[in-house]
């Protein structure tokens, strides 16, 4: 497990030495540090980093909650943005995969 620290949050990688699922690489929160407000001391998991199907980069999937209709599964991402811009969406995705870079040689 190792974490990469910006100012008020770090990201912790846990490689996934099992090999299973396929191409899933390793699972990462994000932990509030000191100066994060409210936010300070917890932690948001249910990161994962995936390697792409077509073997070109990588992809992460943010924390889901899975529900029904009609007997279709069906997934809603718990952290959204809160305006149309997916910039924020976008800071995490690359703060997370530059994390994962950090200790992918360890990996």
């Amino acid at each position: 497990m190792s974490m990469k620290r910006t100012e008020m949050v770090s990201v912790r990688i846990t490689p996934n030495d099992k090999g299973s699922p396929v191409g899933k690489l390793a699972d990462a929160e994000v932990v509030f540090e000191s100066g994060a407000g409210p936010f300070n001391g917890l932690k948001l998991m249910g990161f994962a980093i995936w390697e792409r199907r077509n073997g070109a980069g990588r992809n992460v999937t943010f924390p889901a909650r899975q529900y029904s209709v009609n007997g279709e599964r069906r997934s809603y991402a718990l952290l959204r943005p809160s305006k149309d811009d997916l910039s924020g969406q976008e800071a995490v995705r690359d703060l997370i995969l530059d994390a994962f870079a950090a200790v992918e040689p360890q990996a």
